[in-house]
């Protein structure tokens, strides 16, 4: 059996958003000391919507194809969907995790989370 999926060797290969937002509306990072995983997250809202999201990440295959997956998972979706994004739904979208990289997911979530909490606490929410 394979280590990876075929979806998180994808995502890994070709991740989706990677970038900054310059005039992001919300940043949040995350990380693991234990492994040396860093996820940096950038939302750009408009009307209650994700309409962009982009990604650094300095890590292994799962960290960074979590946070592309992650990224895909709220892309165009409103705040309130989002902020209940869970690592379990990063890592079905990625047709599972190996056991010992699950907190890949738990990081994008987290970043993702830290983001929301940035632009909710910018905008009073």
């Amino acid at each position: 059996m394979a280590l990876y999926s075929d979806k998180v060797m994808e995502h890994f290969i070709n991740p989706r958003n990677v970038g900054v937002i310059e005039d992001a509306d919300g940043i949040g990072e995350a990380g693991n000391a234990k492994c040396g995983d860093i996820m940096k997250m950038y939302l750009k809202i408009e009307d209650d919507i994700i309409k962009d999201v982009k990604f650094e990440t300095f890590g292994c295959a799962s960290a960074i194809a979590s946070s592309s997956m992650a990224t895909e998972l709220i892309k165009g979706k409103p705040v309130s969907e989002a902020m209940m994004l869970t690592n379990k739904a990063v890592a079905e979208a990625l047709d599972g995790l190996p056991a010992y990289k699950m907190h890949c997911s738990v990081l994008a979530e987290e970043a993702i989370q830290k983001a929301l909490d940035d632009y909710n606490e910018k905008h009073k929410k």
